[in-house]
């Protein structure tokens, strides 16, 4: 990541299709988040975090998809939680600039104060987050991995596979 990097053109989600996802309900989203999170974070979040975490409540909103997800951390792992009127804490940002910082393409504090990237409520814990993700060795995140194989990689396989016998 290099943070002297201009930043690249703004991805956003068209409008019908942040409209769609907008009148998904929020629970099931929620809950399909903090399974990632558990997978990504929770083994690796230090204790001091996760002491500072325990029980508030947070929320991801992706602006242009129109999601919010919330949660919160329980002392072993995040656990979806009901929207909450003012959780202590709310990261929002658009689905492109989540995915850039995901893949390490962009740092929080470029899109913080180009405005792409907000956070409201306890601002002092979400400076401990970021500062925390941010000393973390996380695998970086590429969405290619769960595109599926090509008809010609499944007949390979399926020819590998019969040739074998």
């Amino acid at each position: 990541m290099n943070p002297s990097r201009p930043l690249p053109a703004r991805f956003e989600l068209p409008a019908p299709v942040g409209e769609f996802l907008g009148r998904l309900p929020a629970w099931p989203g929620s809950a399909l988040f903090v399974v990632a999170l558990n997978l990504a974070l929770a083994r690796q979040l230090p204790g001091e975090l996760g002491q500072a975490l325990r029980d508030r409540r947070l929320r991801i909103q992706v602006r242009d998809a129109r999601l919010s997800f919330d949660f919160a951390w329980t002392g072993s792992s995040f656990a979806p939680r009901a929207a909450a009127d003012a959780p202590d804490l709310t990261i929002s940002a658009g689905a492109g600039d989540f995915l850039a910082l995901a893949r390490r393409e962009q740092d929080p504090d470029t899109l913080f104060f180009s405005r792409r990237l907000a956070m409201e409520g306890d601002t002092e814990l979400g400076l401990r987050v970021k500062n925390a993700l941010d000393a973390m060795e996380l695998p970086v995140f590429d969405p290619r991995q769960f595109r599926p194989p090509s008809p010609r990689a499944v007949l390979a396989r399926l020819g590998r596979s019969f040739g074998s016998r």
